[in-house]
């Protein structure tokens, strides 16, 4: 095929003799990861969302100085404005610890699997769902 259309079928196509709870148990694993992609993503809303909170800190800490409250803004600024939201880290931390750790080995992992049972070969059970349920 000229259109490339062969070479990406090739490329989720079960390899010889890989049976169907290797390929049930690669989708599972695929799922997983999958899912941890999603919380990554979670994290860094947090990390956004927590940083917008802590810009909206400092503007009122700023704001109960004008209003004449400095023993409310200085407890503000002292107990949360730019406070770790874990001990010893600011958001962007969690997120780092998160990336280089959990979720990097788990991408890792997932890959030498795959590439171990199948090739490398990814999607294999969405691929082979995907020809089962094409009506053209």
């Amino acid at each position: 095929m000229a259109d490339g259309t062969e070479g990406r079928a090739r490329r989720y196509e079960r390899p010889p003799d890989t049976d169907d709870a290797t390929v049930e148990a690669l989708g599972l694993l695929s799922e997983a990861l999958e899912t941890t992609q999603r919380a990554r993503g979670r994290l860094y809303d947090f990390h956004q969302l927590t940083g917008a909170a802590d810009k909206a800190v400092g503007a009122a800490v700023r704001r109960l100085r004008e209003a004449g409250h400095d023993e409310q803004a200085d407890l503000v600024e002292r107990e949360v404005q730019g406070a770790d939201v874990l001990p010893g880290m600011w958001t962007f931390q969690v997120v780092e610890a998160y990336d280089d750790g959990y979720h990097r080995r788990f991408t890792e992992v997932e890959r030498q699997v795959r590439e171990a049972l199948v090739d490398g070969r990814a999607h294999i059970a969405e691929a082979e769902m995907k020809q089962r349920r094409e009506t053209t």
